[in-house]
């Protein structure tokens, strides 16, 4: 537990409590939706220099948090009411938990008496939200409430990061303590940092000494631990190529000659070849998810297999592992660096450059039509590295993570590991939230967005220069790719636009019939909003959206029956990959 201290001159509320060891933690931006059983809580925040964002959904605040998480490495805060306003966190709880995001979430509850009585917005929040938490706790005294908060930022950003709910019963926050900061927290039960092995270590080093066709395999995992640098320094240092998984985008810059971009059911060709030809594997940060693996048993036949990872749970979970390394991603490749031998594997170097050349991305389009990879490549022409890119999920995402350049960490913000619909919009709020001074642009699909789109309110009500691009086939274009390659084009609940108009094709300038009109939505939200139609059309308009610093909602209509590819089919192995 927490060393505690008692200061009786001071005496504060419950919600008093909340809100001061909340900036105390360093909690700058929260993001919050009121009701009766935070109504105090809300009340002390009024007089916060907190900054307190309304989103229009808890959904919403959730993301929006997670956003703010991943774009600046720090705990987002989010703060709900009981009942339904804890119910509607569980998609974005689960989203930011099998992801790694640090988070608090503060859930308000009835009073302790009424806790099992059906009370008016009474819910079971801490069984609903146990298994997609890292920790959560219902909070019966108000001299609690210094402490669970101070554990819950320390568990939240510690060993594998993820979401910790608090559950604060109504009651409690109007009770008076005078308990105060804990000055150091110690879980007994909690230990999330290891001592790095240097016998492990010291067996990893020979294997890569020894190696002919050596890759390292990055995950999300290497962004957290800060190991970018450490990874780039290894890599060089034994001219060792690397690939990354989607989370890991960005930990190593994809301009490098040794990137192999992402691999998976939807990465590079190379990449997924490298996989199955190199002789040792090192995994740093990442979990083998079976949209990497395909196939688990055919995964990596041909290599010995090492695995870096802070959460002793995933070492050996998916795949055999020969070298395991429990411990900080960092600390661990720090320890490897001395003993890891300069090296050139120019052979090796030479055969994946091959490969490259023998299969680069690629598409067709027709004449008029718009292709999405085209938007892609222009907002990537344009940003240059440089700005932060968040998506939605989909096919635009996946189409993102090919065509989009990334240099550096923190800089593609995705949900990975749940693939949550609606997830785009809300998280580009909260990391405009987080990095005021970048450019932050949200790629959606049409699908996508219209699962959180209350939420452009907030980008103009804040004034949030975020641009959100909303690629729009008119099809939910992942499960209409699925149901055109494996049942037989059987459409079924995929198809977003009206049976009597034509799909995206280019109707008379003067009657437009776009059905939800993205553009008059936006319109109604007080965001400028434009549509492209021509292909011609778009570069020109995303130079002068992204130069504008306002909020702004670009609908490109594009090509309607477009697949992504390259693709392992699922539970296929790589060498199944189709490749267009």
């Amino acid at each position: 537990m927490s060393d505690k201290k008692e200061n009786d001159q001071i005496e504060r509320t419950g919600a008093q409590c909340v809100v001061e060891e909340l900036e105390r933690n360093g909690c700058d931006v929260i993001f919050g939706y009121p009701g009766g059983a935070v109504l105090d809580i809300f009340d002390s925040i009024y007089s916060s220099p907190m900054h307190l964002v309304l989103p229009r959904h808890e959904q919403g605040a959730v993301h929006m948090a997670d956003g703010y998480a991943r774009a600046t490495g720090r705990p987002g805060v989010c703060l709900v009411t009981s009942g339904p306003g804890a119910t509607n966190t569980i998609t974005g709880l689960a989203t930011a938990y099998i992801d790694g995001t640090p988070m608090v979430c503060i859930t308000g509850q009835v009073p302790l008496p009424a806790i099992g009585n059906d009370a008016f917005q009474e819910a079971d929040t801490i069984g609903i939200s146990r298994p997609c938490t890292k920790h959560n706790r219902l909070i019966r005294s108000v001299d609690e409430i210094p402490e669970a908060i101070a554990e819950a930022f320390y568990i939240a950003s510690t060993g594998k990061p993820g979401p910790v709910l608090i559950d604060i019963p109504k009651d409690v926050q109007k009770q008076f303590t005078t308990m105060q900061t804990p000055e150091k927290v110690q879980i007994r039960s909690y230990t999330p940092h290891f001592e790095i092995n240097n016998k492990e270590v010291a067996a990893l080093a020979k294997a890569i000494n020894k190696a002919k066709r050596p890759l390292l395999y990055v995950g999300g995992g290497a962004i957290t631990a800060k190991a970018c640098k450490a990874l780039s320094e290894l890599a060089h240092k034994a001219q060792i190529p690397v690939t990354t998984t989607l989370m890991g985008l960005g930990a190593f810059p994809e301009t490098d000659p040794l990137s192999l971009n992402m691999l998976g059911m939807h990465g590079h060709a190379t990449a997924n070849i490298a996989v199955s030809y190199c002789d040792l594997l090192i995994s740093v940060g990442a979990r083998f998810s079976d949209r990497v693996t395909g196939k688990a048993s055919e995964f990596a036949q041909k290599a010995q297999i090492a695995h870096i990872d802070i959460d002793p749970s995933s070492i050996g979970k998916s795949v055999r592992v020969d070298y395991p390394i429990l411990g900080d991603a960092r600390e661990a490749l720090e320890h490897l660096l001395p003993l890891v031998s300069e090296n050139k594997h120019e052979k090796w170097l030479e055969q994946l450059s091959e490969l490259k050349a023998k299969y680069p991305l690629k598409y067709t389009v027709a004449d008029g039509d718009i292709a999405t990879q085209y938007v892609l490549e222009e907002v990537d022409r344009i940003c240059q590295g440089n700005a932060i890119v968040v998506t939605d999920v989909g096919q635009h995402q996946m189409w993102a993570a090919q065509y989009i350049t990334l240099k550096e960490p923190r800089t593609f913000i995705t949900s990975g590991g749940l693939g949550t619909m609606g997830f785009g919009l809300p998280a580009a709020i909260g990391a405009q939230l987080g990095q005021p001074d970048r450019l932050v642009v949200a790629i959606c699909g049409d699908g996508g967005i219209q699962m959180n789109a209350q939420e452009l309110v907030v980008a103009v009500e804040h004034k949030l220069p975020v641009k959100t691009i909303i690629l729009n086939n008119t099809y939910l274009g992942m499960v209409r790719q699925w149901q055109e390659m494996f049942y037989e084009r059987r459409y079924s609940g995929v198809v977003l636009s009206q049976a009597d108009r034509p799909k995206n094709e280019r109707i008379e300038e003067s009657k437009p019939v776009f059905l939800p009109d993205f553009v008059k939505l936006a319109d109604a939200h007080g965001m400028n909003a434009i549509r492209i139609t021509k292909p011609e059309d778009v570069r020109p308009t995303l130079e002068r959206v992204f130069a504008d610093r306002k909020p702004w909602l670009i609908e490109v209509m594009v090509e309607t029956e477009t697949n992504v590819f390259p693709m392992v089919p699922p539970g296929m192995s790589v060498a199944e990959m189709i490749i267009d």
